[in-house]
């Protein structure tokens, strides 16, 4: 007689079920406080978890907020922070490394990109961010 396969996911299920990397899942997802302790049995030699357990922490700790951004609407960095919380010296920052996308906007003082812009280089930002004692 076959065993039955554990109820649940691996970490490589959960991360692709979740678009991200499974470095991130192994080493920051499933090291935090709140990452559920896995079930009793293993796939092979990988720990098993509930799935919908692990949903709840990634919705509770890392799934980033939408933020509602008109989308034919200019904001500045320091608007953008105001409204996000990536601060203005992060954006700056990755728009150097290509990490965030060009401005839509130089014509004045201050770049300035469209919502829809932010709204998309938000999306392929990770939601993950330590807490302050660690």
């Amino acid at each position: 007689m076959v065993a039955s396969q554990p109820q649940g996911e691996t970490l490589r299920e959960i991360a692709d079920r979740h678009g991200r990397a499974y470095n991130t899942l192994r080493n920051q997802w499933s090291r935090h406080e709140a990452w559920p302790d896995p079930l009793p049995e293993k796939r092979g030699r990988s720990l098993v978890y509930d799935p919908a357990a692990v949903d709840r922490v990634i919705a509770e700790h890392f799934a980033r907020p939408a933020t509602e951004l008109e989308p034919r609407r200019l904001y500045t960095a320091k608007e953008i922070e105001a409204l996000t919380g990536v601060t203005a010296a992060t954006i700056r920052a990755d728009v150097s490394k290509d990490r965030w996308p060009a401005p839509d906007d130089t014509s004045g003082r201050a770049h300035r990109w469209y919502g829809e812009t932010v709204t998309t280089a938000l999306t392929r930002r990770r939601g993950y961010r330590r807490s302050p004692e660690n």
